[in-house]
């Protein structure tokens, strides 16, 4: 378990380089106004080339990038240069890490709590009303998109409701729509999934040989089918870890929500590249980390999950 453990954290970490080593080398492709905003209309040419070898943006790119990596190592991710100028990143960034990660693990315990049970009482009723309401649902969120329903959730919800149609922090009653939509598109996972797997579960010979020798449809739903059906769930963690901070990035636009991913919007259309940079950094990080997480959590579930020689048990 320890060498499978050290052995995906390696890949773990030689995927975040790869993937923040990619994105900084194509962030130097982008038009250099990124770096003055509406200052670049009234400066020369020379200014401009003088600015740019101040910053080290001249230099050859490993030495950029060498640069960079010795500032993550010290928890400096560089300074803002439109957005707030010369400010630090992660002073910008601090104050809303609470909220982005906040409500994402909110969204989660939501979906992973309301998805599961769905999903146990869809398989549990295959075929009656439960599951194919259960399926709409499912088909649903999958097949509209994201902003279409998430802008209904935020009107009717607010109407019908009478909940806050955008955040304040210091109402509870107005964090509910946000945790809420943010959930959504993760409750319809985790519903589909293990709806697959546990009557992937009950159509086995060793459910029908429990059943024949007489045990309780509790005891096997509970001790057999919902145990074997949750050990490959956990593969699909970081997938809701992943689909939570993709939705975040317009939840929080929508609802004001002052996190890290409506200030990654905010950033993109000021086009402060070094705030970009710092934001996918940061976002690329959780997604991996999740990933780690989730090889983790499933080689705990089931100790049989080798990492082989060619790859891992994914």
């Amino acid at each position: 378990m320890f060498g499978y453990a050290v052995k995906r954290l390696l890949q773990s970490l030689f995927t975040l380089f790869i993937v923040v080593s990619l994105v900084f080398l194509l962030m130097r492709l982008l038009p250099v106004e990124g770096y003055f905003g509406d200052r670049f209309q009234k400066m020369s040419v020379g200014e401009v080339q003088a600015s740019l070898r101040k910053m080290g943006l001249l230099d050859p790119w490993y030495l950029q990038l060498g640069r960079f990596y010795a500032g993550v190592a010290r928890g400096d991710l560089g300074v803002s240069f439109i957005y707030r100028r010369d400010v630090p990143i992660t002073k910008i960034i601090a104050p809303r890490i609470p909220y982005s990660a906040g409500f994402g693990l909110v969204a989660i315990a939501i979906a992973m709590t309301a998805g599961l049970a769905m999903g146990v009482g869809m398989a549990r009723n295959k075929g009656k009303l439960q599951d194919r309401a259960g399926t709409v649902y499912i088909v649903f969120v999958n097949a509209v998109p994201l902003a279409v329903y998430l802008l209904f959730v935020q009107l009717y919800g607010s109407s019908l409701l009478h909940l806050p149609i955008l955040f304040d922090k210091y109402n509870i009653a107005s964090w509910i729509l946000p945790a809420v939509s943010m959930s959504l598109n993760g409750i319809a996972f985790y519903a589909m999934w293990i709806r697959r797997y546990m009557v992937d579960e009950l159509n086995k010979d060793y459910i029908k040989l429990a059943r024949a020798k007489g045990l309780p449809n509790r005891t096997v739903m509970v001790r057999h089918v919902m145990r074997n059906a949750y050990v490959p769930m956990a593969q699909y963690l970081p997938a809701a870890i992943l689909a939570t901070i993709g939705g975040s990035i317009y939840i929080e636009s929508l609802y004001s929500i002052p996190g890290m991913g409506g200030l990654l919007v905010d950033v993109i259309q000021r086009q402060d590249n070094a705030m970009v940079q710092a934001l996918v950094l940061i976002f690329s990080s959780v997604g991996i980390v999740g990933l780690f997480l989730g090889d983790l959590l499933m080689a705990l579930l089931d100790p049989r999950i080798k990492l082989a020689k060619g790859g891992g048990a994914r």
